[in-house]
């Protein structure tokens, strides 16, 4: 886009839960100034809502503090001659009361708890709660939240945003069939699947601009009980080429194979980067050998 990276190497996302009562702060900006000689950083999973935080200690982007604490880091890489992207994080049912502020709910396209346990503060590990099937009207409020954290990334002066679609979080879990049972406009067929990807892509991508706005997905992930689905290639491409016509400047193309997931296919990467028509990240699943071989493809 408009942004002249130093280098072709992305600071990847990495969770790393040090935002005490969700607010950015100077270890945190010393943290992100120390990696600022990547291209690109793109940061931890950021709330976009109360109702997206899911873990202990993640930050906001949806309060007056958040955005005067990411002031701190973002001025600090841009000192450091780095550029820095807010990754827009959603938890959706990978989430835990003791997590969230009061008056929050734990929302997700369909009522199905996640398997297992996750960390909490005041409880230790805890086991997942059912979530909230969203209505119509949370899902509209979803995507309005979203499209208002985009807003705030760039008044706390974020050269742009990443829309978290992967990893089984809120856009991956309407998209993946494990966790959307639905049947009216958000469920059923790809189409409508993709239906909330696709309108949070456009709601952030309208409001801040396509050339500041990315998007991750992790076909083929399995993370937080996700599945490999019959037609996910072709979702994929589909998504891929939906990107395409809002002009996003970048899909995150996450594969965990490395973790244990099978291996995003070549040919689902070849169909998404064809549907898409423009830039791709590549991340995960990747030594010296392969990363060398997909440079030359």
């Amino acid at each position: 886009g408009d942004l002249e990276l130093s280098n072709r190497m992305v600071m990847a996302p990495m969770t790393r839960s040090r935002a005490i009562d969700n607010i950015p702060n100077e270890l945190m900006a010393e943290y992100y100034t120390q990696r600022a000689t990547a291209g690109l950083i793109i940061t931890e999973g950021i709330a976009p809502s109360a109702n997206g935080l899911g873990y202990p200690r993640i930050p906001g982007l949806y309060s007056d503090k958040q955005i005067e604490g990411w002031k701190l880091v973002t001025k600090a890489v841009h000192d450091a001659g780095g550029n820095i992207f807010a990754q827009l994080m959603h938890t959706g049912r990978a989430s835990h009361p003791d997590n969230m502020e009061e008056n929050t709910e734990i929302v997700a396209p369909s009522a199905i708890g996640l398997s297992g346990e996750m960390w909490t503060d005041q409880n230790g590990m805890q086991s997942y709660p059912v979530p909230k099937e969203m209505t119509l009207n949370d899902i509209h409020q979803a995507i309005e939240e979203y499209k208002i954290a985009a807003v705030n990334a760039i008044k706390a002066g974020f050269d742009g945003v990443e829309i978290h679609g992967a990893n089984g979080y809120l856009v991956d879990q309407f998209i993946n069939t494990a966790s959307n049972k639905r049947s009216d406009e958000y469920g059923g067929s790809t189409e409508k699947r993709a239906r909330f990807a696709i309108e949070v892509a456009k709601a952030v991508s309208k409001a801040i601009g396509a050339d500041k706005t990315g998007i991750r997905f992790s076909p083929y992930g399995v993370f937080n009980d996700q599945e490999i689905f019959d037609g996910v290639e072709d979702t994929f491409e589909y998504l891929a080429g939906e990107m395409g016509k809002l002009k996003l400047l970048y899909i995150h193309l996450v594969d965990h194979s490395s973790m244990g997931a099978p291996e995003v296919p070549l040919s689902v990467k070849t169909k998404m980067k064809n549907a898409f028509k423009g830039i791709v990240i590549a991340s995960g699943g990747r030594d010296a050998e392969k990363a060398e071989k997909a440079i030359e493809s």
